[in-house]
């Protein structure tokens, strides 16, 4: 079983941290493919207002032990070499990236396949939630759609 590691992060998740993550897989010659999930925030509009920003919440305990578990699920199905999954809490603006997910395999096939269901399955299973905030700071619980 693979070492826990959080997946939570305070605010958005930079391009320095995700070019940071990237440089580190240089040393690791057996990965021949990486592909990379970034999740950004949309500037919606809703009922005549646009989103800022989300504000994100979680059950932070549950939510780690679902992180892994789906992690410990798509190492079993799939022949990777590693995977990194993080994910924002706190208020992520219109623009900045919320959810980073990274995997690298020995082939790109099974990178574009592992990283497709390792996606839907945290959009699917894990609570994490977020309130979109308007320009006048009023919000709404977010809706995700498929």
């Amino acid at each position: 079983m693979n070492k826990r590691k959080t997946v939570f992060i305070e605010g958005p998740i930079t391009p320095s941290f995700i070019a940071n993550s990237i440089e580190k897989h240089q040393t690791k010659t057996t990965i021949g493919a990486h592909d990379i999930f970034l999740g950004q925030v949309r500037a919606d509009k809703i009922d005549g207002k646009i989103v800022q920003a989300i504000d994100y919440s979680a059950y932070t305990e549950m939510a780690e032990n679902k992180f892994h578990e789906i992690r410990e699920a798509t190492f079993s199905k799939y022949d990777l070499t590693c995977m990194h999954i993080y994910h924002s809490l706190g208020k992520v603006k219109a623009g900045e990236i919320c959810l980073f997910v990274f995997v690298s395999a020995p082939h790109r096939k099974v990178a574009f396949e592992a990283l497709e269901f390792l996606v839907e399955e945290i959009k699917k299973e894990v609570p994490v939630f977020g309130k979109e905030v308007f320009e006048d700071e009023t919000h709404v619980w977010k809706v995700n759609k498929v």
